[in-house]
C-alpha cells in the first residue's frame, strides 16, 4: 500500500479504538442502570453496597467523558478531525484503482474482481461535506452541553461548588449523549466501507436506546456492536453476582 494509505489504516484504527471505547464506558454506565430498573434484586444489590457501585458507575461515566472529549477536543493529536482530514485531502486512496490494489494484493485478479470494481462507489468532494456537516453538529452539541462538565468537573477540578456542578449536569441529556456516542460508531463505519469495500459514505442504522437494546438484544449483532455487547454482559454479570448472593 502506498504511505497515505498506511496513514488513512492508522489514524482510523485509532478512532476506531478511542470511539469504541467511549461507548463502551457509555453504554455500560447506561446497561447497569437499565438493569437495576428492570430488576429489583439488582437495584437491592446497588442499593445494599453503594458506596462500592456508585464509586463503579462514577468511573464509567468520568471515562466516557474523558473519552468523548479526546475526540472531538481539536488540540488532540488524534481525533475525529485527523483520520476526516486525511480522507477529504486524499480521495484518491478510494479510487476504483486503489481499491482494485488494495483488493488483489499481490495475487492475480480474482474472476469477481472486475464487476465488484463497477459497482463500487468514489466518493466527490459533496460526500466529504456532507460528513463534515454531521461531524459540525455533534461537535456543536459536545461543546454546549458537555465540553464545560467534562473539563471543568470530570478532568479538572474548576467546578466544586453545588450550583455550578448543578447547572453543567442541567444541560446533559441521555437521549441527545446515546445519539452522539453511537454517531461516532457510525461515522467510522462510513469510513471503513468506503476504504475497504468501495460503499458510499453514509451514516447507516443503529439502534441507541439503552432501554430497548435491553428489552429486546439483537442476536445477530453479537460481536459485532459494542454497545448491544457490553449492555449484554452488563446484564449478564450483575445477574449472576444476584445468583452467587443467594448461593
Amino acid at each position: 500500500m502506498t504511505p497515505t494509505e498506511q496513514s488513512f489504516i492508522k489514524e482510523l484504527e485509532i478512532f476506531r479504538t478511542e470511539a469504541e471505547t467511549a461507548v463502551q464506558f457509555f453504554y455500560a454506565w447506561l446497561g447497569m442502570h437499565e438493569v437495576a430498573k428492570g430488576h429489583k434484586t439488582v437495584f437491592r444489590m446497588f442499593d445494599e453496597h453503594p458506596l462500592f457501585w456508585n464509586t463503579v458507575l462514577g468511573g464509567i461515566q468520568t471515562s466516557a467523558l474523558i473519552a468523548v472529549g479526546r475526540i472531538f477536543d481539536q488540540s488532540s493529536k488524534h481525533n475525529i478531525d485527523t483520520v476526516m482530514r486525511l480522507a477529504e485531502l486524499n480521495r484518491d486512496i478510494f479510487s476504483r484503482a486503489a481499491l482494485a490494489a488494495r483488493k488483489q494484493g499481490e495475487l492475480a485478479a480474482p474472476d469477481w474482481l472486475q464487476n465488484y470494481l463497477a459497482a463500487a462507489y468514489e466518493p466527490t468532494a459533496e460526500d466529504f461535506r456532507r460528513l463534515r456537516r454531521h461531524v459540525k453538529k455533534y461537535r456543536r452539541v459536545y461543546e454546549a452541553n458537555y465540553r464545560d462538565l467534562r473539563n471543568q468537573y470530570y478532568a479538572h477540578k474548576q467546578a466544586a461548588e453545588p450550583a455550578m456542578i448543578a447547572s453543567l449536569v442541567a444541560r446533559t441529556n441521555v437521549r441527545e449523549m446515546q445519539r452522539l456516542f453511537i454517531f461516532l460508531l457510525q461515522i467510522h463505519q462510513a469510513l471503513q466501507e468506503l476504504f475497504w469495500n468501495g460503499k458510499k459514505p453514509v451514516l447507516g442504522h443503529w439502534r441507541h436506546s439503552a432501554e430497548r437494546i435491553r428489552k429486546r438484544p439483537s442476536p445477530s449483532l453479537y460481536g459485532e456492536s459494542v454497545h448491544e455487547r457490553i449492555m449484554l454482559q452488563a446484564e449478564q454479570a450483575l445477574l449472576g453476582l444476584v445468583d452467587a448472593g443467594r448461593a
